[in-house]
């Protein structure tokens, strides 16, 4: 390959915000100003952006916005749909910026899914393993059975009280978590049958685990159009909070999703406690502080009770957008003094008392302190808190603060990995199977697997074979044995790979039931292995689903590549579960063949190297800025890839840093549809033909074409699926896709990918992001390159950003011996 230069100038263009935040209706907590906020962003793209986060950031660095902003320029808040889109002038906006680029923004959905309020899209799904196909009917029936944050605090205090029953998992959940945590609850009770949550026949009843049962064959079923299910918001309540923001200076934009974030209730919450308007994806504290004055007059202040607890709780949602489930008390203390709080101490203890946070002193970094489980006790909800009573000679303890549904989120998902370490039932002989592997690293798989109720599997593009050899192994043995991959693309490569398309799901659509064997008589997917695929892209509240969906007596398997990516959602679940060594662990020692497997492996290990590709399977073409950079990319997918290796354009994959700037998606992918398929955007902005990306929830990025569209809405063609996607979803759902960021492609591979770094993207590369990025082509990688020595630095020296969690400390907690002495 040509060697990567180092003399190519970069750009000086400044990255460009693509999402700034409304217009302020006041200037700070003292007054109000005329202008109010508009409506915000979408969740999926700004969570995106946020769980990339900057580029060697602090693990826990919060950037406290200033307690005024009557001096920004009012930037736009509405996105390029409405076709008044400009450049941002707020290059202090509080939302990370995606895949830690400061060209990422938040003022348009992703289309990575990054799949939250202001949450990432590279998806997370952020309940990636969400049931977004389910019905709204059910949806909404969940939902109501799971009204309040202090409901699920009880189920999980009531959980830990039954000492006698199994370990159980999954209390503290949320969201769509928390709508399919309790259909599950409810055929387990006997509450509801097991078809009031599936549309199709319930299966029957599984053997018990203990005997191994023959697999049977799953006749096909169509997929569930991936549509979230949204309870629309009644004109009543619509009307009320319009009539709420129209008092405080606020634009009646905001009704609607202000309803979608407080429900019916809104309009009433906003009234008495007017820093609720804070929970709307967009709106910034000067903004609420505006909206707050204008109502309540010299009432409040700021150092209101209100105001204070609303932004302690926005900072951890922030937080959490970076991939956090947890927020050093300090750095939280330090921000709120920054938005003008006189006593941050005060606020942080009203926060905890208001219910908003929890706070414990068990440290989520990597090195937890023993002593904090000596000199704490437990609150109701089994979280650990610091004991103010400890004696000077006691070691520090780090104080920690975090949004319920998180903690408990992975409380369940720690009692959950425990109990299926602990209920692992090895009745088979497996040794037949595994002298059977097709290679070394298969056959130490399955060995591993034989013995052990949990195992983390590591190893990069080649070694996903070793898995499908591990699912055959275990069908061949009559075992009920499955394989989820993250993205449709991963299932459809999973199923060539095992040679029956019968093995391989998605993740959603297995926890949707629109995939898989369905249930169990007892409400659990009837398994007995589950092996996931592109286990990095795992969220801390899909993985507690998925794990309090596996029975006791079943075996789970995390595959993937630790060098990628992690999650768009909070929680690091992958990296977690392997540093707390709660497990057998097996890395692969397949490499990935030829030059651009040759190119990731040393990108893995900090080093990007010269590689010989002489089928110029590895190109870089230097650019001197952005406009030339968008100029090489369109005539690489349009002419030079299809001539030089037959790959056609619609499998070509651009993937650039961020969804702004000059060479950001929107501009790449306005310059690749005035090539590839030039039309008037009559429907919503897309035409037959155009390559798009939807995204269903937080955390998934679906890649589709459009078909046609109708009264119904946008018709699109997801990897042979229909999908029917609701006019008024369009804008919030729907982006072209013929460029993505690379957490959108995460979990995807294309025959040819185009990564393209223009000047301005150096600040958003690190290495996990390269990996990424470098990894999507199969066949062919091109490498636009303008960003000089930045790309070399950010191989070397920028590592994957730090998440603060609490999983690691709680799985080394409840190591059990016999899991320990298992541990590889």
């Amino acid at each position: 390959m040509t060697a990567l230069p180092g003399e190519t100038p970069g750009t000086d263009d400044a990255p460009a915000e693509d999402a700034p935040a409304a217009p302020a209706p006041g200037g700070g907590a003292d007054g109000p100003s005329p202008d109010g906020p508009t409506a915000g962003p979408d969740a999926a793209e700004a969570q995106e952006a946020a769980a990339g986060g900057a580029a060697g950031a602090d693990a826990v660095d919060v950037v406290a916005e200033p307690a005024s902003a009557s001096s920004e320029e009012p930037p736009e808040a509405v996105e390029e749909s409405a076709k008044t889109e400009k450049p941002s002038e707020a290059a202090n906006s509080s939302v990370a910026s995606a895949d830690g680029s400061a060209a990422e923004e938040t003022s348009e959905t992703s289309a990575d899914g990054s799949e939250t309020a202001e949450a990432s899209a590279d998806g997370s799904e952020t309940a990636e393993g969400s049931a977004d196909a389910a019905p709204a009917a059910e949806l909404s029936e969940a939902q109501a059975e799971l009204a309040a944050q202090r409901e699920l605090r009880e189920r999980i205090e009531k959980r830990k009280a039954e000492k006698a029953a199994p370990i159980s998992a999954g209390g503290g959940l949320s969201g769509t978590a928390a709508d399919l945590l309790a259909a599950v609850r409810a055929v387990e009770s006997g509450e509801k049958a097991g078809t009031a949550f599936f549309a199709r026949t319930a299966p029957a009843p599984a053997p018990a685990p203990a005997s191994p049962r023959p697999a049977t064959a799953q006749p096909p079923r169509p997929a569930v159009p991936e549509v979230p299910a949204q309870q629309a918001a009644s004109p009543e309540a619509l009307e009320a909070v319009r009539a709420v923001l129209a008092q405080g200076g606020a634009p009646e934009a905001l009704a609607r999703p202000a309803v979608d974030a407080l429900g019916e209730q809104a309009a009433e919450l906003l009234r008495t406690d007017p820093w609720h308007l804070l929970a709307v994806s967009g709106v910034r504290p000067e903004q609420a502080d505006g909206f707050a004055r204008a109502l309540l007059g010299s009432e409040c202040g700021p150092d209101d009770g209100r105001r204070t607890a609303a932004l302690v709780g926005r900072l951890l949602e922030q937080a959490a957008l970076r991939g956090h489930t947890a927020l050093d008390a300090a750095a939280v203390r330090t921000a709120l003094a920054g938005h003008a709080v006189r006593d941050p101490d005060a606020a942080v203890l009203n926060a905890v008392e208001e219910g908003v946070a929890l706070l414990f002193g068990e440290g989520g970094d990597a090195e937890p302190d023993e002593t904090d489980a000596e000199d704490g006790e437990q609150d109701e909800d089994g979280v650990r808190e610091a004991d103010p009573t400890a004696g000077a000679d006691a070691a520090p303890v780090r104080m920690f603060l975090g949004l319920d549904r998180y903690a408990l989120a992975e409380e369940s998902l720690a009692d959950g990995l425990a109990r299926l370490v602990n209920t692992c039932e090895k009745t088979a002989d497996w040794t037949e199977a595994a002298a059977g592997a097709p290679s070394p690293s298969a056959a130490e798989l399955i060995r591993t697997v034989a013995s052990a109720g949990l195992v983390v599997h590591s190893g990069g593009e080649a070694a996903r074979a070793e898995p499908a050899a591990l699912i055959a192994a275990a069908r061949g043995l009559g075992l009920r044995a499955l394989g989820a991959a993250h993205s449709e693309d991963g299932r459809r490569r999973l199923a060539a790979a095992t040679g029956d398309p019968a093995t391989a799901v998605t993740l959603a659509g297995l926890l949707s039931g629109a995939q898989g064997p369905g249930r169990d008589e007892d409400g659990a997917l009837a398994l007995d292995l589950l092996v996931v695929l592109d286990a990095p892209q795992l969220d801390v509240e899909g993985a507690a689903v998925l794990v309090e969906a596996l029975a006791d007596g079943a075996r789970l398997v995390l595959s993937g590549d630790p060098g990628v990516l992690g999650s768009a959602g909070a929680g690091r679940v992958f990296a977690d579960v392997l540093a707390a060594r709660a497990c057998p662990q097996v890395v692969s020692r397949t490499p990935d063949p030829g030059p651009i497997g040759e190119l990731i492996s040393g990108i893995g290990i900090g080093e990007l190297n010269q590689v010989d590709a002489p089928g110029k399977e590895v190109v870089i073409v230097p650019v001197r800025d952005a406009g030339e950079a968008v100029h090489r990319t369109v005539q690489l997918v349009a002419d030079s890839v299809p001539r030089a290796f037959s790959i056609p354009a619609e499998e070509t994959q651009v993937i650039t840093v961020g969804h702004g700037g000059a060479a950001g998606t929107r501009a790449l992918n306005e310059a690749l549809k005035q090539r590839l398929n030039p039309g008037p955007g009559r429907f919503g902005g897309f035409d037959p033909g155009d390559r798009v990306v939807h995204v269903p929830a937080p955390g998934r990025a679906v890649p589709g074409v459009v078909r046609s569209a109708d009264g119904e809405g946008l018709h699109l063609d997801c990897g042979g699926v229909p999908v029917v996607v609701p006019q008024e979803r369009v804008e919030s759902s729907v982006r072209h896709g013929w460029a993505l960021s690379a957490h959108q492609a995460a979990g995807m591979r294309w025959p040819a990918a185009v990564v393209v770094l223009p000047g301005d993207a150096a600040q958003g590369l690190s290495r996990p992001w390269v990996y990424t990025a470098f990894g999507r082509g199969e066949r062919h990688l091109s490498v636009v390159h303008g960003v000089d020595r930045a790309l070399p630095h950010a191989v070397a020296e920028v590592p994957a950003q730090e998440r603060t969690t609490r999983l690691r400390p709680l799985l080394e907690a409840l190591l059990t011996p016999d899991a320990a002495s298992s541990t590889g």
